[in-house]
């Protein structure tokens, strides 16, 4: 078995392929013509991006849906950045939220935190 690729749940799949062409400078793998699914290209494993819609009609009992303002929910995607700080500059001015400011983790890692548009916790890392 092999990761595949993990999927976030959007009010607008259109709109958050956007945001993260521009806020994280992802490139779009396959965007589905009904506008219920994306991919992003990441590499090995795909980002995608599922409609309300289709999580409705997939998962019967439903699911919490993301609130950008409540908490985020206990998952983060992480990217990996060799300048930090001017990906979290870049993210933010693309509307992400900030949440924490890049620092050096005691491990050596510069670390920051953004919320997506939908309110989906992000990580901004160096390599380790």
């Amino acid at each position: 078995m092999r990761f595949g690729y993990t999927i976030l749940y959007v009010e607008d799949v259109a709109g958050a392929v956007s945001f993260y062409e521009e806020a994280f400078g992802l490139e779009r793998r396959f965007v589905d013509e009904s506008g219920q699914y994306a991919e992003m290209e990441t590499g090995q494993t795909a980002l995608a991006f599922a409609s309300l819609e289709l999580e409705e009609a997939n998962l019967p009992a439903g699911i919490r849906k993301n609130d950008p303002t409540g908490l985020p929910a206990g998952i983060e995607i992480a990217f990996v950045s060799q300048d930090v700080d001017a990906a979290f500059e870049a993210a933010t001015q693309a509307g992400a939220a900030r949440v924490a400011e890049p620092t050096i983790k005691p491990w050596g890692q510069k670390v920051a935190y953004v919320r997506d548009l939908d309110g989906v916790l992000v990580e901004i890392g160096s390599e380790m």
